[in-house]
């Protein structure tokens, strides 16, 4: 191998990482130079540069390129090259295989600062719980050596370090009064751990002592979670500045732990329990404890400033540190570089000099390439270069297109494609464009794989106007073909021709043609492109004057003469590459390295000189990384650890001056010791981004001002997109690249000097050296670090996971700054540039778009983000009065509403005449006995069963018959029905009625689903103390069968009946109840929390529920309603059951279960039986949506037309499901469904329905409330698509007899209208109260019988449970009054208080689902104030890890929180009821108890 290649992978290129030190770079000089280079006594030679460019362009292959001018004889060549030696190839192979490709972040000093920060955390475990994984992910990730989450390793706090960020940013300059020892214990400790004491005083002798170890803290945390005994975990959502160094978690005292839980406040039992009462005690809490006592200490000193993020939500601003470092300078200078000297016989352009060479001679070799083993492969001479130039200049322009019209003419743009092999074909193609006149734009080789940034060159080229590329016969070969033979056009590119430029393709010129050759001007010579930080690509043009100077300058600074030899092992085509080895010459010596700095803009911005014997050596410094953050210069001492040693790249380029300008706003000049943009002015450089003006302006034409706005100098500025500052003796130090520059906080970090701290952490065995992307990412108003290395495949998780923790603490005590989030993905997957780097913008856009498919991610939120808004304080509350007094001073109206007045309705209506339904029944029997009342379809939509008036009376006398003679029940005896949705459920309602008996409807068991199923089944049987159950033949062996009894006790049923054959008998008299206000059945259902609740429905409610439903929907004997729902609570079961007894109406009867098995079921009847009204869930709508998205041409071919329906309600107990309404609508409106024939009712546990969009009346309204204004219990209506607004529909008309009132929770007073509170309900069909075994009086009397406690006191409210407002629109109602709409914003039950604020969890869900294409469902719910997000993936396991950043960014940016545990799970497990409600508290039990077998857990830090 070539020697030099061994050089090239130890000398770092990063303008950062020259992080050698004098003594280092020493012995690494002499032994990786030295043995090349054998000196002879005696023999002095000049000493001539070899370069290395500052700009990160080392390229990974090695190509040895020399260039000589004539005059030298090829053996001198050979001679200075010393044989290759097989030790030292031997050695070669050995360095390569250890990975050292990137050595360029290779540095002892910092290696060992690095190792220094950790070495106090040897001993220590890392106090943040290992992410949990499924094994499957782990097995293809081939990770052996899992450890599984349930073992005492992962309980027990473990794990290498707290998580980054120590030390409160202690100020590291020398005045520093904290001791380094104690610093570094700051630093790594101070991290909060478990329950541990950390000593702070740690003395350079005593290391940090420590009581109790992690394994037993895990212990006893689980023993307190398992005594129940909850001395509340502290609210890491707020701010707790506890002073004290660690806290420790005491037990409880045993007695009185009833005392000290809680009251559940307003029906949610906040137990920490399992769905069975079961005490929480489980690998996962025992994990969250841990993640909680991590975040038990704020990790940064709260802030006191805060700036308005436009509205009273106050983001913190990061104040200034009055102690940080500031410029205290004088105002720099601008430094000269030497006079470009003018050499008489110095051509006056490029072509010319090649003109000459070539004639004078044309025997002189000018390039030679080797292959891998340092054999010359190709020598070019000057006399073929220049014939070759000549032959390819005229073909361009005279063989392309036809004589009228030539495809290029001279200015016109060319694509220049050659392989890193080949530098003489690329070479020969240069200089045949400079001849013709036409400007080369030298790119990479597109490959067939997906080459990340192809399509942005592509972009450039179309831009540029590029339509032939010039490339060689073997790359032409190499490129992807279509089955045609033709080149593809690549993704993004335009269409070009391919032109090849060996000679054998092309015609000879004829005698008579010469190029034309003129002397350098202001045309454009070439343009090269330059890759941005976001992964655009622009072209920086150089003219031919630039270039002609800047090969003057070159030659000048470096000595050239015309008998030397350069050795290139750059990129020809680009940069120091094609300046030196294309375009000059230079020659190799061991005396020096030559650093030189350069941009795509400014071209060479500085150059080190060859040093003459005996003269100075180089300038070094040693900076504190803590001044550079905040952009100033302080020398430091090297014993300190975070310091960053910087080599001089040499003085100005001759001819040109350089000064320093503010990176930020106006060009302002630097102080002496502030780092800035460096910008060069001189005729060197590159003129202009190719049509970009206004970019242009920006970077081309920058004129730099003094403090006193005088500019410096009357010719503009080029920036050059480097970062430095001018040192003593006008050498010029470059700290970084502009586009490498994250403002983390307020100060600047390097990614370059990121990825070598990361490195420095002993990463061989862990990450590939050099596959390493740092980037920043904006979250929440600031930038947060991202890390991505690729994992070797042999590193188990533990270990990665461990590494990943020291990386953090390095990171921090070094940077003092916090790493946001750091990801391993698997070895070879990161996108590579086209020459093998990482391609930093496409990572960086991968992992935006949760592309990046990880195999390992640590989140650390807690300990970077620190601009949190605060969390509110709770006033004390304002007096009902003044509330009252307020809203009537300010001219608001007291929020309350009402349907229209029953009293005054005149209507027809025959049914009213009757108390109870049972006579309604009779009477209906009796007049229209053929009406059919029920119609049931069945999957296929044919009719399965139907009923008339008098079927369903005879059929219930049988039914009463049977209670009495099988049964021997009582009057008022409870009956549990137990049928699937259908005819029979409505037999037997009326049956118990006729017996006098009071029926409660319940969901039979699923037969595959028995263990979950059954036993909830069982508790509303016992809980509703039913004395009978009557079911169907089925489902009676059902629950008597084996599988039930392993579910539940099959002892303890009561008499089960089973009505299939009934008795022929009917009873002697049916019951007749006394008193309307008797029970007439139990409505059971379990609320989102798990709560099962039973309300009781007296007979004159249940008339008047009717009655008022068929005025809101007008409905008459001759109407035909569809009815999609559950028949077994709520507004389902009325509508069901209920109504078309009392109305007379037909129901078409379709059970949602049936659509499972053909999705058109329901709609297909809708237009079949030209419905008008229909009824249905969310759970239907979205299976509607989802099963018939792409079948709607195919169902208005089969004829499916909705034209017809005016109503189609969906019935619901939560807030309107905007988007799933509005996507129903869309979807169907081609089938002829009108948009506003979709609305939602609204109902709760104390009034099943209290709106319901009927037939007349305005159409449903959307409003937009700011969602940072409604966590503070405030309504502030906004304009739709603005930031942070949350579409609320109106959930549908109030009922005739129902008036309304918004109160406050708290106080009970009244509140004024568009403010939030909670719904509170007056009406005549409101349940009588909860029907419960314990009887809880108090619990009960509030909800069913309040009373304002102020103004209006004497009326009796029901408490819905609900919070909402009222508004006043512009529309008017049936009645010309004008209409009140109310919104439903959630249930109080369910909102989670976090950081002082009310969310509600549907919000965080609908924020969370639109994050990744592959999350279809979201819940989330909070624990010991942390928040969980539970979300669905539907996608690989791979792709899991993707979704932890995208949820805690997402959940960051729109809701200031931070989430504590992500739980990505199959689909399917979120549970959800039979409204389509989730079970978030369910969900919340299964976690804790560990059964949702999810895919990956993540606990961010």
């Amino acid at each position: 191998r070539a020697p030099l290649s061994t050089l090239q992978t130890a000398l770092p290129t990063s303008p950062l990482s020259l992080y050698i030190t004098q003594k280092g770079y020493e012995k690494k000089r002499s032994k990786l130079i030295g043995a090349f280079f054998p000196q002879t006594p005696g023999k002095t030679e000049l000493p001539s540069p070899f370069f290395f460019n500052a700009t990160g362009n080392m390229k990974a292959f090695i190509l040895n390129l020399i260039l000589s001018v004539p005059g030298m004889d090829p053996p001198t060549g050979q001679e200075r090259r010393a044989p290759v030696t097989p030790s030292s190839s031997s050695r070669y192979h050995r360095r390569r295989s250890s990975g050292s490709r990137d050595e360029r972040y290779r540095s002892d000093v910092h290696t060992e600062a690095v190792q220094a920060a950790l070495a106090k955390n040897k001993e220590r475990k890392m106090a943040v719980p290992m992410p949990s994984k499924r094994r499957s992910l782990v097995v293809q990730t081939s990770m052996d050596a899992y450890t599984p989450p349930g073992t005492r390793r992962s309980d027990g706090g473990r794990g290498g370090g707290g998580g980054g960020g120590g030390g409160g940013g202690t100020c590291f300059s020398r005045e520093g009064s904290i001791s380094m020892e104690r610093w570094i214990n700051r630093a790594i400790h101070g991290t909060s751990s478990t329950t541990t004491t950390t000593s702070s005083t740690a003395s350079s002798s005593s290391s940090s002592t420590r009581s109790g170890g992690s394994g037993a803290a895990g212990g006893r945390l689980a023993d307190v979670l398992a005594q129940h005994n909850h001395s509340a975990p502290p609210d890491v959502t707020g701010y707790t500045n506890n002073t004290a160094d660690g806290i420790q978690v005491e037990r409880a005292p045993g007695a009185g732990t009833a005392a000290q839980r809680p009251t559940p406040k307003y029906g949610n039992a906040e137990l920490m329990e399992t769905g069975d009462g079961v005490p929480v005690s489980s690998r996962v809490s025992a994990k969250i404890q841990q993640l909680v006592n991590t975040l038990k200490r704020p990790k940064r000193p709260p802030l006191r400033e805060f700036f308005v993020d436009d509205f009273e939500e106050l983001l913190e601003v990061q104040q200034p540190d009055p102690n940080q470092p500031k410029a205290e300078g004088a105002q720099m200078v601008a430094t000269r570089g030497e006079q470009l000297g003018v050499v008489t016989n110095w051509p006056p352009s490029l072509e010319a000099a090649l003109q000459r060479w070539g004639t004078i001679s044309p025997k002189a070799p000018c390039l030679t390439t080797m292959d891998t083993n340092s054999k010359p492969l190709y020598v070019l001479t000057y006399g073929k270069l220049w014939s070759r130039s000549v032959k390819v200049a005229f073909n361009l322009l005279h063989k392309l297109g036809t004589k009228q019209e030539p495809l290029v003419r001279p200015g016109d743009r060319v694509a220049l494609v050659f392989p890193n092999n080949d530098p003489a074909a690329f070479m020969t193609a240069f200089y045949g464009c400079l001849l013709a006149e036409v400007v080369p734009v030298p790119i990479e080789v597109p490959l067939s794989r997906k080459d990340a940034g192809s399509q942005q060159i592509g972009f450039l080229l179309g831009s540029c106007g590029v339509t032939v590329a010039l490339t060689s016969d073997a790359c032409h070969k190499g490129l992807p073909k279509s089955p045609t033979g033709e080149i593809p056009q690549f993704k993004g590119w335009p269409k070009v021709l391919w032109f090849v430029t060996e000679s054998k393709h092309l015609s000879k010129p004829p005698r008579d043609w010469f190029p034309h050759i003129k002397d350098a001007n202001q045309d454009t010579a070439y343009i090269e492109y330059k890759t941005c930080k976001d992964g655009s690509v622009l072209g920086v043009t150089v003219m031919r004057i630039s270039l002609l100077t800047h090969c003057q300058t070159l030659t000048q600074s470096c000595a050239y003469t015309e008998a030397e030899t350069i050795v290139n092992v750059l990129d020809f085509k680009k940069d120091v590459g094609l300046w030196h080895a294309v375009l000059t010459t230079k020659g190799l010596k061991p005396e020096v390295i030559c650093p030189c700095a350069s941009s795509p803009e400014a071209l060479t911005v500085a150059l080190r000189r060859p040093v003459e014997e005996g003269s100075t050596p180089p300038g070094r410094g040693v900076l504190s990384m803590q001044g550079l953050s905040h952009g100033v210069i302080r020398v430091d001492s090297e014993e300190k650890l975070s310091v960053l040693t910087l080599q001089d790249v040499g003085a100005v380029m001759p001819g040109g001056t350089m000064c320093v300008v503010k990176p930020e706003g106006v060009p302002q000049l630097c102080k002496t010791d502030e780092i800035g943009e460096l910008c060069v002015c001189t005729v060197a450089t590159g003129t202009s981004y190719y049509g970009l003006a206004g970019m242009t302006k920006n970077t081309f034409e920058v004129f730099p001002v003094t403090n006193s706005g005088a500019p410096v100098s009357e010719f503009p500025f080029t920036r050059t997109g480097l970062l430095g500052f001018i040192g003593p003796g006008g050498l010029i130090f470059v700290a970084g690249k502009m586009d490498g520059l994250m403002v983390v906080g307020g100060r600047q970090h390097n990614a370059d000097d990121i990825v070598a701290t990361a490195l420095a952490v002993e990463p061989m065995k862990f990450v590939y050296r050099g596959r390493i992307a740092v980037f920043s990412i904006t979250v929440l108003h600031d930038e947060r670090i991202v890390v991505v290395a690729e994992q070797r495949p042999d590193s188990t998780e533990e270990d990665s996971f461990q590494w990943m923790s020291r990386v953090l603490q390095a990171i921090d005590g070094i940077h003092q700054v916090g790493v946001y989030c750091l990801a391993l993905v698997p070895s070879n997957t990161l996108p590579k540039t086209p020459l093998g780097g990482i391609h930093l913008s496409e990572t960086k856009q991968l992992f935006l778009e949760g592309a990046l498919h990880p195999c390992n991610v640590l989140m650390c939120p807690h300990t970077c983000v620190t601009n949190l808004p605060k969390p509110r304080q709770k006033q004390p509350e304002i007096g009902p009065a003044s509330v009252m007094v307020g809203n009537l001073v300010s001219g608001k109206r007291i929020a309350q509403a009402s349907g229209r007045d029953l009293g005054q309705i005149e209507d027809n209506d025959q049914a009213r005449k009757f108390l109870f339904l049972s006579e309604v029944l009779q009477w209906r029997a009796q007049t229209t006995p053929d009406h059919v009342l029920y119609t049931l379809l069945n999957s296929r939509g044919t009719i399965a069963s139907s009923l008339t008036c008098v079927q369903l009376h005879k059929r219930a006398e049988k039914i009463a018959g049977m209670l009495a003679e099988r049964g021997h029940l009582q009057d008022g005896d409870h009956v549990a029905l137990v049928y699937p949705p259908g005819i029979d459920l409505i037999v037997a309602f009326y049956g118990c009625l006729y017996a006098g008996c009071v029926p409660i409807t319940v969901r039979p068991p699923h037969p595959q689903n028995i263990a979950t199923t059954l036993p909830t089944v069982k508790m509303i049987v016992e809980v509703s103390r039913s004395v009978c159950v009557m079911t169907t033949q089925l489902i009676f062996k059902l629950l008597k069968s084996k599988e039930a009894s392993a579910a539940v006790d099959v002892r303890t049923w009561p008499p089960v009946l089973d009505t299939d054959d009934l008795p022929k008998k009917k009873p002697p008299l049916l019951y007749k109840p006394s008193n309307p206000d008797t029970l007439a059945y139990l409505d059971f259902s379990v609320s989102t929390t798990g709560m099962l609740a039973g309300v009781k429905m007296s007979h004159t409610a249940t008339s008047a529920f009717c009655r008022s439903i068929k005025l809101q929907c007008e409905l008459y004997p001759s109407r035909e309603v569809a009815i999609c729902l559950d028949p077994y609570c709520g507004l389902g079961f009325v509508l069901w059951c209920l109504c078309s007894v009392y109305s007379g109406h037909q129901s078409i009867l379709i059970p949602p279960s049936e659509l499972e098995v053909n999705p058109s079921l329901w709609l297909s009847a809708v237009s079949q039986y030209k419905v008008r009204d229909t009824f249905c869930s969310y759970s239907v709508m979205e299976l509607c949506t989802k099963g018939l998205g792409l079948q709607t041409d195919s169902l208005k071919a089969r004829g499916l037309d909705l034209s017809r329906v005016r109503t189609c309600v969906v019935v619901a107990e939560e807030r309107p499901r905007t988007a799933l309404t509005q996507s129903f609508s869309k979807l169907f409106k081609d089938l002829g469904l009108h948009p506003r024939a979709v609305s939602t009712s609204f109902g709760c546990r104390v009034n099943l329905a209290i709106c319901l969009q009927g037939t007349s009346g305005p159409d449903p309204t959307t409003v937009y409330v700011d969602m940072r204004a409604l966590r503070h219990d405030r309504v502030r209506l906004v304009e739709r698509g603005s930031p942070h607004s949350l579409p609320l529909m109106e959930s549908g008309k109030i009922l005739p007899g129902v008036r309304i009132i918004i109160a406050n929770p708290e106080t009970k007073g009244p509140m004024g209208e568009s403010h939030l509170g909670e719904v509170w309900v007056h009406s005549g069909h409101n349940a009588s109260g909860y029907f419960t075994v314990y009887g809880d009086e108090a619990l009960q009397s509030d909800h069913f019988n309040s009373r304002l406690s102020f103004g209006d006191t004497q009326t009796v409210w029901a408490r819905t449970g609900y919070l909402g407002f009222l508004r006043r629109t512009e529309l008017t109602d049936a009645s010309g009054e004008r209409h009140d709409a109310l919104y439903v914003v959630g249930a109080l039950e369910e909102a989670m208080e976090l950081r002082g604020m009310r969310y509600h969890p549907i919000d965080i869900e609908t924020s969370v689902i639109r994050t990744h294409k592959s999350i279809t469902e979201c819940a989330v719910f909070t624990w010991t104030n942390l928040l969980v997000v539970v979300v669905e993936l539907d996608g690989s396991e791979h792709e899991a890890l993707d979704l932890v950043p995208l949820v805690t960014n997402v959940v960051l940016e729109e809701h200031y929180l931070i989430v504590g545990v992500v739980v990505v799970v199959d689909i399917g497990v979120i549970p959800i009821n039979s409204r389509g409600e989730k079970q978030r508290m369910h969900l919340r039990d299964g976690f804790l108890a560990d059964q949702l077998d999810p895919i990956y857990v993540a606990y961010n830090m």
